[in-house]
């Protein structure tokens, strides 16, 4: 399905916030779609199951499928969980896996053949968007370049959006742009986060305005109000992805990461992304209330610094992601802040250091499919 290019409309844009937006006729949103906030009802969680040919975890990989089987147990409880397979050469260690923590594939755990090189599920999978009115979902397949290139290819995991609306039989929309998971949190209610050095770095849509960008926010998520924090933590490979820095946990409640050492290098870009939030409202004029999360200790390995986070939380039906990285101070606080935010929902607190050496957590692996 393919709904051709939009005019854009042309506004004045504010440094850090837009102005309200006003969807382009004929586009998703005009037609009453939006993208749907995370902690909303899910049918599913998708993954992309890590391949030991891949590149994401070198000289890592043996721990990594119990963590993929620990995600697929620990969702599956509240929802169903889909995973993309490589290849059937894999699939018997998959099931393996699987079967060794306890999931049984066929009961709300399933395997689909959709390949995908990396496991960066968040960035390269479909991005769902609903219409309230009539329970319609449709797929927004937006470009996958694998962060501006850096890790080629990423052929296949450009086109997994599309198998699984194949599989679903839904209508996927293609805005011509790429656009990562990881790079935007919507709130649900029309306001949106995000960060300028990811999505103005010439590396994604060199040929669009920061004007025309939020734009086309607007159009196929939804969005009346574009949020603009600045840079992300120190070793994050995707140029400053939204979800290691501040994720909407409300529709104007947020948490944000904070660096307590003044001589972390990580300090002063997390005290600027807090002044931005402080002075920003949501769509509808609401201040944004802002609730802070610390920040693990450095963690390096090979001489790397880490973008360990602990906002790369997952948020399921019935439980939270949480990554933890040996720091017992910080874990024990950053549980106990999402456990008042979520009182609902379970907090699973895992040990995200094998994780977190691919440059990702819980969140960069995980995409949730809205319930109609």
């Amino acid at each position: 399905m393919s709904l051709g290019p939009f005019a854009m409309t042309a506004f004045t844009s504010t440094s850090f916030e837009s102005q309200i937006l006003t969807p382009t006729p004929g586009s998703p949103a005009a037609n009453g779609f939006r993208m749907p906030a995370e902690w909303e009802p899910h049918t599913a969680t998708w993954l992309t199951w890590p391949r030991p040919e891949g590149i994401s975890f070198p000289d890592g990989y043996e721990p990594i499928p119990d963590m993929w089987a620990r995600m697929a147990k620990e969702l599956s409880v509240g929802e169903e969980v889909h995973i993309n397979v490589f290849s059937p050469d894999h699939e018997p260690r998959i099931r393996k896996a699987l079967a060794d923590a306890g999931v049984e594939v066929g009961h709300r755990v399933y395997l689909h053949p959709f390949p995908g090189h990396e496991p960066w599920c968040r960035d390269h999978g479909p991005i769902f968007i609903k219409r309230d009115s009539d329970k319609a979902l449709t797929i927004v397949d937006w470009g996958y370049n694998a962060w501006g290139g850096k890790y080629p290819p990423y052929d296949l995991d450009d086109v997994i959006p599309q198998h699984v609306a194949k599989l679903l039989s839904l209508p996927f929309i293609a805005p011509g742009i790429v656009m990562e998971g990881g790079s935007i949190e919507p709130n649900g209610a029309g306001t949106l986060l995000t960060t300028e050095a990811c999505l103005l770095n010439p590396n994604r849509n060199p040929h669009l305005t920061k004007t025309q960008i939020e734009q086309y926010l607007c159009d196929y998520l939804g969005i009346r109000k574009v949020l603009w924090l600045g840079d992300g933590i120190v070793g994050d490979d995707t140029d400053g992805h939204i979800d290691d820095l501040t994720r909407f946990v409300g529709e104007s409640t947020v948490v944000t990461v904070v660096e307590e050492d003044p001589e972390d290098e990580n300090y002063e870009l997390l005290q600027e992304n807090l002044r931005r939030l402080k002075g920003m409202t949501t769509a509808d004029g609401t201040p944004l209330r802002v609730v802070e999360l610390p920040m693990p200790g450095a963690i390096e390995r090979d001489d790397q610094r880490l973008p360990a986070s602990y906002a790369n939380f997952y948020i399921g039906n019935e439980v939270v992601l949480l990554p933890t990285y040996r720091d017992s101070k910080n874990d024990k606080r950053a549980a106990e802040i999402l456990a008042e935010l979520f009182p609902t929902r379970r907090i699973a607190s895992i040990d995200g250091m094998d994780l977190i050496w691919g440059l990702g957590s819980f969140h960069c692996v995980t995409q949730q499919q809205p319930a109609p």
